[in-house]
């Protein structure tokens, strides 16, 4: 007999809504790409509207939200910013700075944004990016945000049911019973929507579930008969597996302490702290314990002192000049310690940062902690790209990482500067003022072997582990969640639900 490879069925485009925020359907969209990648298909994310200080160059060098980087990694495709067209990065409580299509497009109060004026075009943008996206991929899984029930935003809603309706995807409600009330949000969610969007929603994930699942059993009968849909699945809360997070609320759980017998890294707990994904490999590092402190004392432990990205520089400088973090710092780093900056901790560690033009603010120019011969003027610009590079002394560019920011770093006028970096056309990057003073505007650059040994060589009597093949941990990582999340949903109906004429 032979056997013919039959092609698979187009499937519907599947929307992961939620009953309210932080219910877990980044980590479940990222699941579901790889499920359907493991099944054959040629799935991609997309999410319309996105808020995150967490983010990422695609490799046309264009800026979108973490996760839907991380979701497009776990389908096995290159990030493209049709995954993600609408970003919005938060520059203080009431303010968010604007990204379209990759570039950004201006500072926006919450006010000025979600009033119904001007909504037409970027919904328009929004939905034109799904369909560039739908038509070479299959499926896209689509990923609302917060809780679709927020009636009081419906007119100008871009993400969620008039998204939906666009795609004439089928919508999944995900609710999260860890934080209670899990009947109420999902017979909420459904009931509070128009008839039309109701019809769209197929079907319910419980997420987040603690305890032996026996003991909802009952749960899922009652929620599917007050529902009127059915519950394709309760996903028990995991320990082991480790996906990238992109909101920093997610900073809460980390590790906050120094511990004995390992290196211990301390990321200065910075206000607008941005792309904490810059240390991922290193706490997964056996060798490393890495910890989140703006504690002077707990700094003071530190073996290396990392100084993360910011959204608002100058007013984090500030911060840390008053609350004693600063002096800490410098303190350590006089004590032996290492210190490295990246992107706006880079800066921070020159000589001076000015802001002319008010790019971050009403402070025009702040001294820095004086730790490197350079000095930073902020941009209106930004800078955004993916970039290969030769790490100090070697000659072949076989690091990789990415630039967003705004600012221009440069020696100050008298004194040399040694690159820590040689990117591949030739431009050099970031500072090295000693061994163990250096920073870098690469985000990323810890995600490279040849980094991370280098930054822990000088603490080699703690190595007693292995090196962590970060990529390979990864692919790990996707494959298991994919795994976890298989075990406990129904794919079989969800196969039916997006293959199935409405």
């Amino acid at each position: 007999m032979v056997e013919i490879d039959l092609p698979l069925p187009r499937l519907h485009p599947l929307m992961l809504a939620g009953t309210g925020s932080d219910v877990g359907k980044s980590v479940l969209a990222a699941a579901l790409c790889r499920i359907f990648l493991q099944d054959g298909y040629h799935p991609a994310p997309f999410k319309a509207q996105n808020m995150a200080l967490n983010s990422y160059a695609t490799p046309e060098g264009l800026e979108i939200g973490r996760a839907q980087a991380v979701q497009a990694e776990a389908a096995g495709v290159p990030c493209h910013t049709d995954m993600n067209p609408l970003l919005l990065k938060p520059t203080s409580d009431h303010t968010s700075q604007v990204v379209l299509n990759g570039k950004p497009i201006g500072n926006r109060s919450a006010y000025a944004y979600f009033r119904t004026e001007g909504r037409d075009e970027l919904r328009r943008e929004v939905n034109q990016a799904f369909d560039r996206l739908a038509a070479r991929y299959n499926p896209v899984v689509m990923e609302g945000a917060g809780s679709i029930s927020e009636i009081n935003l419906k007119d100008t809603d871009l993400v969620n049911l008039p998204m939906a309706r666009h795609a004439h995807a089928d919508v999944i409600l995900v609710a999260d019973i860890d934080r209670g009330g899990v009947f109420a949000s999902a017979y909420g969610s459904v009931a509070l929507q128009t008839p039309e969007d109701r019809k769209r929603i197929k079907g319910i994930i419980v997420n987040k579930f603690r305890g032996d699942l026996r003991l909802f059993e009952s749960g899922v009968k009652m929620m599917e008969e007050i529902c009127g849909i059915p519950v394709l699945g309760v996903i028990p809360y995991y320990h082991d597996i480790y996906i990238e997070e992109e909101d920093s609320v997610e900073l809460s759980l980390k590790q906050r302490k120094a511990v004995q017998g390992k290196v211990n890294v301390a990321v200065v707990l910075l206000r607008h702290l941005s792309n904490f994904t810059d240390f991922n490999m290193l706490e997964h590092d056996e060798r490393v314990n890495l910890y989140y402190t703006n504690n002077v004392d707990d700094l003071m432990k530190a073996d290396i002192i990392l100084l993360p990205g910011s959204k608002s520089t100058i007013d984090d400088l500030y911060e840390l000049r008053r609350n004693g973090v600063a002096q800490a710092i410098l303190q350590a780093r006089r004590n032996g310690a290492t210190v490295m900056g990246i992107c706006g901790g880079y800066q921070m560690m020159g000589q001076r940062i000015a802001d002319p033009d008010g790019v971050e603010g009403s402070i025009s120019q702040m001294p820095g902690l004086g730790l490197l011969p350079t000095e930073t003027v902020i941009e209106g610009e930004k800078v955004t790209r993916q970039v290969r590079f030769a790490f100090l002394s070697s000659e072949e560019p076989t690091c990789t990482g990415y630039e967003i920011h705004m600012g221009r770093t440069s020696a100050v006028e008298g004194e040399t500067l040694t690159p820590l970096v040689r990117l591949e056309n030739g431009e050099t990057d970031g500072c090295v003022a000693e061994r163990k003073c250096a920073g870098s505007y690469i985000h990323g650059i810890l995600d490279n072997p040849e980094v991370i040994e280098w930054l822990l060589a000088p603490y080699a009597e703690k190595l007693d582990q292995p090196q962590l093949d970060y990529t390979a941990f990864k692919e790990e990582q996707y494959n298991k969640l994919a795994d976890h999340v298989r075990k406990h949903l129904n794919m079989p109906l969800l196969y039916q639900i997006l293959t199935q004429n409405d």
